[in-house]
């Protein structure tokens, strides 16, 4: 029987994915025969502006086996414990999006179903006064999670805001040191087997042939590989997240250090705000057909807490996915693969989601058509699910003080997110996943922070005594207050483990 076994992965190009790419197949297949070849030009410039996290990006930083404070170091990284959103139900409202429950259960009734029998009984205490990651970022604070399952302090997790340029050095440090070879080059052409259509090899400009087994495409969103030599096609989803243009601009850290991501709702889409130990990332995202470039580059810059230390870089995107992310030998990673603007710090964990269902489906050199289907099943809904999150951020507002939130406000829904919608505000039912990324205090935190209440509650909820339940609810926020304060001020704890050297900073 022949040997069909992979013996050469190509990844084409750098930047997060590509490093992300070659660091996990480096690790993951180290004991395999396989040689895992990075090709890029130091010329094309990388997207590299998503430098917020979500805690999953921990277990794959795990599972290479990387040091989380030397991690930390290199990257300029702090800690991020959520992300508060500005303006989005109403201008002047503010919550958090936490990474962690709210309150507890009570008698078997979800605790928010007992929040809103209290609120409806004329108590204000708002929902983010039963969540100690919310309080302890509210106050600037953070420690670890416990690992005690019984203490309060382990119901929360944690991700990290890093430089993305310097996290993909980091990484393809890693993944050289364990074998993997970069390669200096533009590709000039997609070579494909006459007999099926795999990918054969790619030419570079030198003229160097470099053929492959398996490809990656990492190339960004040209899709070199994906869409121009294999013309899959790509859905697009601007009828639900219109914003088709960024830009982006870093600046000098005025205000203190805080362990959370933020995102303003501005005019015509919205601004981030991401927090590093030298410096902080801003950018606004927004739609086109609202505002010019010009107007919004002069937005970005007057909204700056610092001095800016660059000139505003432009993107232009248009959000959907690929039809096929993965095709024949050929796997899209990153933004080849398609575009969900980082309203949610998504963008990184789709790579990892990718790298690691690409390593549990790892095929042989035929690339057998069911590891596709399952692949691009998994990975369509994932796109679909963050999807649909991201828009119920904007359809979910009360403005219609601008044209951009007044469209948003009125435009068509997928069915897929107004049956979830419909549930909530007729019971207060999240629907949950059997896969997918958001969890119930994510969908909690959206709707009820943007003002999505709704009209009936658990009754199994009221077989508790509005005395008893008056008494717990106190004990909660006394307890997740006392725990919060106990903890270091954001600013302490890095110095104390994870510290960037001035020589890192500069």
């Amino acid at each position: 029987m022949a040997d069909r076994a992979i013996r050469t992965i190509v990844i084409v190009g750098g930047g997060t994915a590509g490093w992300m790419t070659a660091a996990g197949l480096a690790a993951k297949l180290r004991d395999l025969p396989i040689d895992i070849r990075l090709v890029e030009s130091s010329e094309i410039g990388t997207v590299g502006v998503g430098e917020a996290t979500v805690p999953h990006i921990r277990h794959f930083n795990a599972s290479l086996g990387l040091d989380e404070a030397d991690f930390m170091r290199k990257t300029q990284a702090t800690y991020k414990l959520g992300i508060e959103f500005r303006n989005w139900g109403r201008v002047g409202d503010s919550y958090i999006h936490p990474f962690g429950a709210y309150g507890a259960t009570i008698g078997g009734v979800g605790f928010h179903h007992h929040w809103l029998r209290a609120r409806q009984g004329g108590d204000p205490t708002p929902l983010e006064a039963y969540s100690l990651p919310i309080r302890a970022a509210r106050l600037g604070r953070f420690a670890p999670p416990s690992p005690d399952p019984r203490s309060l302090a382990s119901t929360f997790s944690y991700a990290y805001q890093f430089d993305a340029g310097l996290y993909a050095a980091y990484l393809r440090a890693y993944a050289e040191a364990r074998g993997v070879v970069r390669t200096e080059g533009k590709v000039a052409d997609v070579i494909l087997r006459g007999e099926d259509g795999f990918i054969e090899a790619i030419t570079l400009e030198s003229g160097e042939r470099i053929a492959g087994d398996l490809f990656v495409d990492c190339s960004g969103f040209r899709g070199l590989l994906i869409e121009q030599a294999l013309k899959t096609g790509y859905e697009d989803w601007t009828r639900w997240l219109p914003c088709d243009r960024a830009a982006a601009v870093p600046c000098e850290t005025v205000e203190p250090s805080i362990p959370y991501t933020r995102a303003t709702a501005f005019d015509a889409g919205w601004r981030w705000r991401i927090p590093l130990q030298h410096r902080v990332g801003n950018g606004y995202v927004y739609c086109s057909e609202h505002i010019s470039d010009d107007e919004a580059a002069g937005k970005l810059l007057a909204d700056l807490e610092g001095p800016a230390l660059a000139e505003p870089r432009f993107l232009r995107f248009v959000t959907g996915r690929r039809k096929k992310q993965w095709s024949r030998n050929c796997v899209a990673i990153g933004l080849s693969s398609g575009f969900l603007e980082p309203l949610e710090s998504t963008s990184i964990h789709l790579i990892q989601v990718a790298i690691t269902t690409l390593l549990e489906l790892f095929p042989d050199r035929d690339c057998a058509q069911a590891d596709q289907d399952e692949y691009n099943r998994v990975m369509d809904l994932e796109f679909e699910r963050i999807r649909d999150f991201l828009v119920l951020h904007y359809h979910a507002t009360e403005r219609t003080d601008t044209p951009f939130w007044a469209a948003r406000r009125a435009m068509p829904i997928p069915d897929s997110l107004a049956y979830k919608m419909d549930l909530f505000r007729d019971r207060g039912v999240v629907v949950k996943y059997k896969d997918g990324f958001f969890l119930e205090p994510s969908w909690l935190a959206v709707y009820l922070g943007q003002n999505v209440v709704p009209l009936a509650y658990d009754p199994v909820s009221d077989t508790v005594p509005d005395a008893a339940l008056a008494q717990r609810l106190a004990a909660m926020r006394q307890t997740i207050d006392k725990t919060a304060l106990a903890m270091p001020t954001h600013a302490d704890w890095i110095a104390r483990f994870c510290a960037a050297t001035p020589v890192a900073a500069a």
